[in-house]
């Protein structure tokens, strides 16, 4: 039995690294033994260059690198018996991610999709059986610019071999619509690249789940505002979840605000993780089976 608090070393110290790191100290729950980053970190914790320098010493490992280095790092941190957090994409190689699936099965481990213990995200689980026959489901995302902000020192999400926004953002959406409406199949998909190399500038697509049709429009590089929007439409009532957090509902009539708590974070994220960590298995925590899922679509997006 891991004694508390769980040991944890934090890879990658990129904006979500050091985002998770911290709230992992102010977590009563965790020890952070130490951040791994190959550039040089001054932190309040030690850096290490190489997960092997601590991987003996820690319980759990957070792998928040770019993605084309989660698979050895997971399957390393795994075969030595360790917890993994993951960020997402699972990976950009879906071998590879079949094979972190088979090698997390028995282990505990997790995908950090912010929108799986979203106040938000439990209340459309709540009230879809209320919205009569669901027609269908539309994603929409706009981005006047690509990385954002608060991403533009993270080249590698301009580039298409590991970046682009089909893989950051809209894989949120996807597991979303993965959770409510069961294992979605890819019926016509396809992006738009400006150049060589470079990320995807338009993605569109149609997906279903259980039958219902999910449309997909996405764009980035244009005069406009950010956009994160999900409905589900249905016969009887629909809601919209929009930037992230706001819900709404319509019976026929303009959308009118479902009230909520804005819940779901970082901290509360590792709650359940230390909940999977303990052997439990926390329902509103994404596992490697649904990251798996989900590559799979976003994937044939980028094909």
């Amino acid at each position: 039995m891991i004694a508390d608090p769980i040991r944890l070393a934090v890879v990658g110290l990129g904006a979500m690294g050091t985002r998770m790191l911290t709230a992992a100290q102010a977590h009563p729950g965790y020890t952070v033994v130490a951040g791994v980053d190959v550039a040089p970190r001054t932190l309040d914790v030690p850096v290490v260059t190489s997960l092997d320098d601590v991987l003996s010493d820690v319980d759990a490992v957070y792998i928040a690198t770019p993605p084309a280095l989660h698979a050895e790092l997971t399957l390393k941190a795994f075969k030595a018996g360790k917890a993994v957090f993951c960020e997402k994409p699972l990976a950009v190689d879906l071998d590879e991610a079949r094979a972190m699936a088979a090698a997390a099965e028995g282990l505990p481990n997790a995908v950090n999709f912010a929108l799986s213990d979203m106040v938000a995200t439990v209340e459309i689980e709540r009230r879809l059986p209320e919205l009569g026959t669901l027609r269908g489901v539309e994603i929409r995302l706009q981005f006047p610019r690509w990385p954002r902000a608060f991403q533009a020192e993270a080249a590698w999400l301009a580039r298409s071999e590991q970046g682009g926004f089909v893989r950051e953002v809209l894989s949120h959406f996807v597991y979303l619509t993965d959770r409510l409406l069961g294992p979605l199949t890819v019926e016509s998909v396809s992006s738009d690249f400006p150049e060589a190399g470079a990320a995807e500038v338009a993605a569109r697509g149609v997906l279903r789940g259980t039958g219902v049709p999910v449309h997909v429009s996405a764009f980035s590089g244009l005069a406009g505002p950010e956009v994160y929007e999900w409905t589900v439409w249905g016969t009887e009532r629909s809601l919209r979840l929009d930037q992230w957090a706001d819900l709404s509902i319509s019976d026929g009539g303009g959308w009118e605000p479902v009230p909520l708590k804005q819940t779901g974070s970082d901290y509360s994220r590792l709650t359940l993780f230390a909940q999977a960590v303990r052997g439990e298995h926390p329902r509103d925590l994404a596992d490697f089976a649904s990251g798996l899922r989900v590559a799979q679509v976003i994937e044939a997006f980028l094909r």
